[in-house]
């Protein structure tokens, strides 16, 4: 009852300071912010003014909800999210997604940058996520009692909607980008993988490895929204590149595809939000 409660709370706090209508919701990841600085801004709202809600405490995330007109529909950014590895138990770092849904969200759009596994992939590649490895060693609907018709054991099989992806599959070839797909793999980070870690992830079947969004995923499963996730791949796995690995290259290669990135989002955002 008590987060039902504290949700109910950031939602009424919201609702007094957003449009009426917001039935899409994208949560943008690291260095992932262009399309929602170049969106006509409706309201800004800083994350710690909202009742309850996690501050984010990374480079290239914002901490900010705003809502704005984008591909000529109201849409609601999150720039930024709160992740494992800041803290935060994960029924706490997810809550924002069912924030969305007490706001009357329908539609959820995900992006993260990711490290490549395949050898397929490359940095600046724009990857549909298909399903996900959960390897950060927590869930977040651990302890939490499930409300209304929310089943404490979620069935995750269409967790990254179809429909939603062939929707993202369309707009990118309109807009002539190469819009891979692949399996993401999530750890609780901080510390990258190891090459070791990395290769028995390939052997698992993953494509792609982050420190996030897979939580956000599961809940929203649960509370009902349809997801779509599209990763930004900012940089080699470790041992499958040359170098070490640094934030400033995950800034830096968002940065680079930030406008096709962001014509994407746009065109799908467009797409969905329809009644």
């Amino acid at each position: 009852m008590e987060m039902e409660k504290r949700t109910s709370e950031a939602a009424a706090f919201l609702e007094k300071r957003l449009p009426d209508r917001l039935r899409t919701a994208l949560v943008l990841g690291s260095g992932l912010d262009p399309l929602a600085r170049s969106s006509e801004a409706l309201a800004r709202i800083p994350y710690g003014d909202i009742p309850h809600f996690p501050l984010s405490t990374v480079e290239g995330h914002a901490g900010e909800l705003l809502a704005a007109r984008s591909g000529g529909a109201t849409v609601l950014f999150l720039r930024g999210r709160v992740h494992y590895y800041e803290g935060l138990p994960l029924a706490e770092a997810t809550f924002p997604i069912r924030v969305l849904r007490a706001l009357g969200v329908e539609n959820l759009i995900l992006t993260n940058a990711s490290g490549a596994i395949a050898e397929h992939l490359e940095p600046g590649d724009l990857v549909a996520v298909t399903d996900h490895i959960n390897l950060m060693g927590a869930n977040p609907l651990i302890g939490y009692a499930p409300v209304g018709r929310e089943k404490r054991f979620v069935d995750l099989m269409g967790a990254y909607d179809a429909t939603l992806r062939e929707i993202a599959r369309e707009e990118a070839e309109k807009s002539g980008i190469d819009l891979k797909e692949g399996v993401y793999a999530a750890m609780s980070g901080p510390s990258y993988e190891t090459p070791a870690e990395i290769r028995f992830l390939k052997i698992l079947g993953a494509d792609l490895i982050g420190m996030s969004t897979v939580p956000e995923v599961i809940v929203a499963a649960q509370v009902g929204l349809r997801t779509l996730v599209i990763s930004c791949v900012s940089n080699r796995a470790a041992g499958t590149g040359e170098g070490a690995l640094d934030h400033s290259e995950v800034i830096d290669t968002a940065a680079r595809v930030a406008k096709p990135f962001s014509e994407l989002l746009r065109r799908v955002i467009a797409r969905i939000d329809v009644p």
